[in-house]
């Protein structure tokens, strides 16, 4: 078995003093597999943008994730009839790994697909790459189904105990969810970095607006991501537009809103073009989760300079070169006062600020995707 390097970057500051320099042993042969499917979520957009980058500097990647076209066996997630967990097919997964005799397999999730990645790691003595992107135990805290709360989060218990304990390594998106993965039986976890779509990145971006007059959320209608401040931000400012791109388990009470309030607009799920859209056309984008490991929507909008607003609790507020470009929420403060608080620094303060928000960003992303070559390499003289 050929093994994954070492690059030991337990932090954040470590990671960021990686060397930059490009790999040079062999990126071979890898399969990627995920529950979730491509644009619905953060975690089926980090791992389409790792499929896309990967595919220009690997000998051969793969891409096993429900796509809403095969006829796959699917069940409502619970708590959230919006989203669906899906059963892969054996079949396709066996015929995928023969064909593709891969050399790594990176599981990006702790659900049936990516379970069933786990143990073809196993099976094929090949390294198993285990992404923690969310921590879903604590996620289920949310739901307010006693039953619902306490299947779910032995579920999620069990399985993460299982990818953990056949995992070469697990890769967290903030400091805090490296010390869980280790705290969680994780044998060895690092920090990663997130990228960005490669439409985003080759698409020109347009200069930020004089004026903060159009913010946008976008993301899941659920409990742990408050939209219920969105709406009371469009209440009390009713001279802001306000759109929100999601759906989920509070779609009803958006609704609702929309309906009530002449400058709230709700869009439903979008794309990734026309979520690019839709960013290109605000001028701040506002994530005020409870639970969130990340947020790869913000770099996303940092990307494409616009202002973003967050919650001190968003994984991306522990990266010193993405925070110090962006807004965070003050202790009591509302989105209605921190886009006032925005709206009163001069025009040049603001264009200023999104200009270098798309700066780290872009880097940031460069160098996440060095740090996965760097990772998956291999000499050919260790190759199969």
């Amino acid at each position: 078995m050929r093994s994954i390097a070492a690059k030991q970057a337990a932090s954040i500051d470590e990671f960021m003093r990686l060397p930059d320099d490009e790999p040079t042993g062999r990126v071979g042969r890898v399969v990627i597999v995920s529950d979730s499917v491509p644009e619905r979520n953060g975690v089926g957009a980090y791992y389409q943008d790792l499929t896309d980058q990967l595919a220009e500097q690997c000998d051969q990647v793969g891409f096993l994730c429900p796509d809403g076209r095969r006829k796959l066996l699917k069940i409502p997630l619970p708590g959230d009839p919006t989203q669906k967990i899906w059963f892969p097919s054996y079949r396709e997964y066996s015929d995928t790994m023969r064909r593709m005799q891969p050399e790594c397999i990176i599981a990006a999730t702790p659900g049936p697909f990516g379970l069933l990645g786990a143990y073809f790691a196993r099976r094929l003595s090949i390294p198993l790459v285990v992404g923690f992107h969310t921590h879903f135990s604590g996620v289920t805290d949310q739901y307010s189904n006693a039953f619902l709360r306490t299947f779910s989060r032995f579920y999620f218990n069990v399985a993460d105990w299982v990818m953990f304990r056949y995992g070469d390594l697990v890769l967290g998106n903030s400091e805090a969810m490296v010390e869980l993965a280790l705290s969680l039986g994780a044998k060895r976890a690092e920090v990663m970095g997130t990228l960005l779509p490669v439409t985003s990145l080759n698409k020109p971006t347009t200069p930020l607006r004089d004026t903060v007059s159009h913010v946008l959320f976008a993301g899941r209608l659920a409990p742990e991501k408050r939209v219920q401040w969105i709406i009371d931000a469009a209440e009390a400012r009713p001279d802001v537009t306000f759109t929100l791109a999601g759906d989920g388990p509070l779609g009803d009470d958006v609704a609702a809103a929309a309906a009530r309030l002449p400058n709230l607009n709700w869009l439903g799920w979008v794309g990734r073009s026309e979520l690019l859209d839709a960013m290109d056309v605000a001028d701040l984008l506002v994530l005020p989760s409870v639970v969130e490991s990340f947020g790869t929507v913000a770099l996303e909008a940092m990307a494409r300079q616009r202002l973003v607003l967050v919650t001190p609790t968003c994984g991306i507020v522990e990266w010193p070169d993405l925070v110090s470009q962006l807004f965070v929420l003050g202790d009591g403060e509302t989105v209605a006062d921190a886009i006032r608080r925005i709206a009163a620094l001069s025009v040049e303060q603001r264009q200023q600020t999104a200009r270098n928000a798309s700066t780290a960003a872009r880097a940031l992303n460069a160098n996440s995707i060095r740090h996965w070559l760097s990772l998956l390499e291999t000499d050919d003289a260790d190759a199969d």
